[in-house]
């Protein structure tokens, strides 16, 4: 798959499964805007990207939960290029806990706003360039969090809040969008692990995740994947996912 002078973003890339997909596209030839909202973390997936040396890479700092870093982010993508052929919505802050009562305030909030607000901010002001694309895709990185009836993470209420309301807006603009030929690509992936056998009967891992990706993308312009759900294991997980906002 060769993704050579494309231009992608990719939030939450500071880390896990965020820096796995940016480094992803980057071996493909593309030239990815690396953004996390810890500047030393963006920096050193945009420094593994170079010392690959394959594609460029870009380090942005951006802070999903606060609206201020969200439109500076999309200011300094518009400073750097004229057009955003992929734009990979997947950081979010992800909340431990299944007792609502034992989380402070301001951490749900800021869950609740990475995930959504800064969801909705970020695709609304990246939508320009976008447009200007001739191949524009939007790939939302939500969970299965966000899936109706699902109830198998022990992720906080607000997690799915957060993740349902990224669900929400995904889906209309999925299909709002579909007219001006921009897909929309979201992911619901239950827990993950970043390493591992993949196997059968093993747990999902976040290379396969970020294949999903990667094909998605890679399709011609006529195939519009909505969305990606996966199956999940028998055993339910009981410690925190180890990736960066899913």
């Amino acid at each position: 798959m060769n993704f050579d002078g494309l231009r992608v973003a990719v939030t939450g890339a500071g880390r896990d499964s965020g820096r796995l997909l940016a480094i992803a596209f980057a071996e493909r030839g593309a030239h990815v805007f690396v953004s996390a909202r810890d500047e030393p973390a963006a920096g050193r997936t945009a420094e593994l990207i170079r010392e690959r040396g394959r594609g460029t890479a870009e380090a942005v700092v951006c802070d999903l939960a606060s609206p201020d870093s969200v439109r500076a982010f999309a200011a300094a993508l518009t400073d750097r290029t004229d057009h955003l052929d992929i734009l990979v919505n997947n950081g979010a802050r992800y909340l431990h806990g299944e007792d609502l009562w034992n989380v402070e305030d301001d951490d749900i909030a800021a869950t609740i706003a990475s995930a959504a607000t800064g969801t909705v901010l970020l695709t609304k002001h990246a939508l320009p360039l976008l447009r200007a694309s001739a191949r524009p895709d939007i790939v939302n990185m939500i969970s299965a969090c966000g899936e109706v009836g699902h109830h198998r993470s022990s992720a906080h209420p607000a997690f799915y809040a957060a993740k349902h309301a990224q669900a929400g807006f995904a889906e209309i603009v999925s299909h709002r969008l579909r007219a001006e030929g921009i897909r929309v690509i979201s992911l619901f992936p239950p827990d993950f692990v970043q390493d591992g056998p993949r196997e059968a009967h093993s747990e999902l891992t976040a290379q396969s995740v970020a294949d999903c990706v990667l094909f998605a993308v890679g399709q011609p312009r006529d195939c519009f994947i909505r969305e990606f759900r996966f199956e999940q294991v028998d055993h339910v997980r009981v410690e925190q996912p180890g990736r960066d906002g899913v």
